[in-house]
């Protein structure tokens, strides 16, 4: 089932999302909706908040970027419960997008290395390195469920000039060509 992908604006976005278990209901398929839900919005992650879920759930599919970076080859993850607990190496800037602010990119500075925990969908619990791009992708994905967005990650200048943008977003005055839940539109506007 393909979800809604919540609009910058709403305030799931800026919570620190809960811990799940392995009896979360429905598990199983709503990482299978998260999937669907990412690949039709051509996103490269998708974080549960972004579809209205305030847990610790993220999918990575970073395999658009392998003909760049090689790291990215084979790069498809669930991550349940993952704790970022080292980062290290250079900050590197990248143009980024986000599926809940359509119409935005912007450069950010990010940390080249990462060390992660997480379980898998089957509660398998991971040590793992990222590197590059997949670094990137997971660190975008692991702030939305500490509640950081990435134009947080912006100077405060470059913030208030994209406030009339974020305005429009949270309005569902910007064209997209996905399901989303715009939290200040107007009743009547479809």
């Amino acid at each position: 089932m393909i979800l809604p992908i919540v609009a910058y604006g709403h305030p799931v976005l800026k919570k620190v999302a809960a811990e799940i278990s392995p009896d979360y209901p429905g598990l199983r398929e709503f990482i299978a909706d998260m999937w669907d839900t990412m690949y039709v919005s051509d996103g490269v992650g998708l974080a549960a908040p972004q579809v209205n879920r305030p847990v610790r759930v993220i999918v990575i599919d970073a395999s658009p970027f392998a003909d760049k970076h090689p790291e990215a080859i084979g790069f498809k993850k669930a991550f349940i419960n993952p704790v970022l607990y080292k980062e290290e190496g250079e900050e590197v800037s990248f143009n980024e997008g986000c599926l809940s602010f359509p119409g935005i990119r912007e450069d950010i500075l990010r940390k080249s290395v990462v060390y992660v925990k997480y379980f898998d969908e089957n509660f398998q619990e991971h040590d793992e390195q990222f590197t590059g791009i997949a670094a990137r992708v997971f660190q975008h994905e692991y702030d939305h469920i500490e509640g950081i967005v990435f134009v947080d990650r912006i100077p405060s200048l470059k913030k208030m000039l994209l406030k009339r943008k974020l305005t429009d977003i949270s309005k569902g005055d910007v064209e997209v060509s996905y399901k989303m839940l715009f939290p200040a539109l107007k009743k009547g506007r479809k």
